[in-house]
């Protein structure tokens, strides 16, 4: 009794600590891509303004104007980019359904066929094929799983893409714009609150990887200093000469 009771706890053990997150919503790429996005671009955009000795409002104006065009921007790319991949996806699916209609035998074969270079004995790799062929839709479930690597249930959405992305790039662009509307007049204000969020987002972007949250903030603070650095450096090389 006490080894199926040390068994069903092992079980028990295995599964609260074998769960999965979810990697293929649509939502986790756009909406980190955005945030950094809107953070390193506005801020670099600000400071090079910043650097060209520009007055507040023209920095605040430059910041709101890169926030809405970027946001839009990053929307409207991630709909289409989302969009033209499912609808390649879609394609495809389709043409496995036809062959499934027309050549069902040979499909079956395959998939028996796919089984037996994974090891599954011959017999068993065709029983195997057999049963799973008789849905029509549980087949093709199966068969783009297999040959394309992809859950037909389990598609990227186009607008959940587009909206995370907005959104997560307004709010990330937004942060070195708040310090003006607050009333700063200077840009260091904006780059300290700027990296500060660059930090945050690498850190909060480590609890979905593998990485530790302070190598995570550490890597997005490095690249957003470097391109707000290298941009205030062009805008005081270069003010002086367009103005």
């Amino acid at each position: 009794m006490a080894v199926i009771e040390t068994g069903a706890a092992l079980h028990e053990a295995h599964r609260d600590n074998h769960t999965h997150r979810d990697v293929n919503g649509g939502w986790l790429r756009p909406a980190v891509f955005g945030a950094m996005d809107g953070l390193v671009s506005n801020l670099a955009l600000m400071t090079g303004v910043a650097g060209g000795e520009l007055s507040r409002s023209t920095i605040v104006l430059t910041g709101l104007a890169g926030l809405a065009a970027g946001a839009f921007s990053m929307a409207a790319g991630e709909y289409t980019s989302v969009a033209s991949q499912r609808e390649l996806v879609e394609a495809e699916l389709d043409v496995e359904r036809r062959e499934l209609r027309k050549h069902p035998k040979d499909e079956e074969a395959e998939l028996a066929a796919l089984y037996e270079t994974r090891g599954v004995e011959p017999a068993l790799a065709r029983e195997v094929a057999r049963q799973l062929s008789k849905d029509p839709e549980q087949a093709l479930e199966i068969h783009a799983r297999e040959e394309l690597g992809i859950d037909p249930g389990d598609l990227p959405s186009p607008l959940v893409a587009a909206v995370s992305s907005f959104g997560s790039f307004a709010l990330g662009a937004f942060l070195p714009v708040l310090p003006y509307l607050l009333g700063a007049t200077v840009i260091w204000p904006a780059v300290l609150l700027a990296l500060l969020g660059l930090f945050l987002c690498g850190a909060v972007v480590a609890r979905v990887t593998a990485r530790s949250w302070w190598f995570s903030g550490l890597r997005q603070l490095a690249v957003g200093g470097a391109a707000a650095g290298v941009t205030y450096l062009l805008g005081s090389v270069f003010g002086g000469v367009v103005g």
